[in-house]
């Protein structure tokens, strides 16, 4: 997994409450089990018109927010079932944070294991952050994680909370695997000296 130490870009405001998994990567697109390509069906519905064109009023179809990388977001994102393709598709897109006043559970945890930060914050600082974001690309987010702070255009500054753990694990990209494999010694003396007491299993 790739660390998360710093981020600097483009946030693109989605003004929406309670945006579900299945339309954040709607359920035709969960037969993979890789998670590299998801990106072009993020927000499939949303996104593209039935005969596979463009919707231009789509916030990540403006010119603007193409290369966003950060999401600013309403209250209960990422609510529905708790497919991770969901934040496979947001991070093949670009998209390495998400701000918002609340998330789903599930979704919220699945961020952390998949390199995306979540941010919670009150509705008055999102709507500020929601309105940096409306600017359009002249206007970039800044997040420092090790700090957790974010800075606006304007240069206002936001604290946020996130988890010890969670936090570390995001500093270093250490996901599930990736934490195992730190005691990858200590299993192999394990699992030698079982075989030596048990050599029938």
């Amino acid at each position: 997994m790739e660390p998360f130490r710093q981020l600097d870009g483009i946030a693109a405001p989605l003004n929406m409450i309670n945006v579900d998994t299945d339309m954040i990567i709607p359920k035709q697109f969960l037969k993979t089990i890789h998670r590299t390509g998801l990106g072009k069906a993020l927000f499939d519905e949303m996104r593209y018109n039935q005969d596979g064109s463009e919707k231009p009023e789509f916030v990540l179809n403006k010119p603007a927010y193409r290369q966003a990388k950060i999401l600013v977001a309403g209250e209960n994102f990422g609510c529905g079932s708790s497919r991770e393709h969901a934040p496979w598709a947001l991070l093949d897109f670009g998209i390495r944070c998400i701000i918002a006043t609340s998330f789903a559970d599930i979704f919220y945890n699945n961020c952390f294991k998949n390199g995306i930060l979540p941010i919670r914050l009150p509705q008055e600082q999102v709507d500020k952050l929601m309105d940096d974001a409306e600017r359009g690309a002249n206007d970039r987010i800044a997040i420092d994680l090790e700090k957790q702070e974010i800075r606006g255009p304007d240069g206002g500054c936001i604290s946020f909370e996130v988890d010890s753990f969670r936090k570390q694990c995001l500093l270093n990209g250490w996901d599930d695997i990736g934490l195992t494999l730190r005691d990858a010694e200590g299993i192999a003396t394990f699992e030698k000296q079982h075989l030596a007491q048990a050599p029938w299993l």
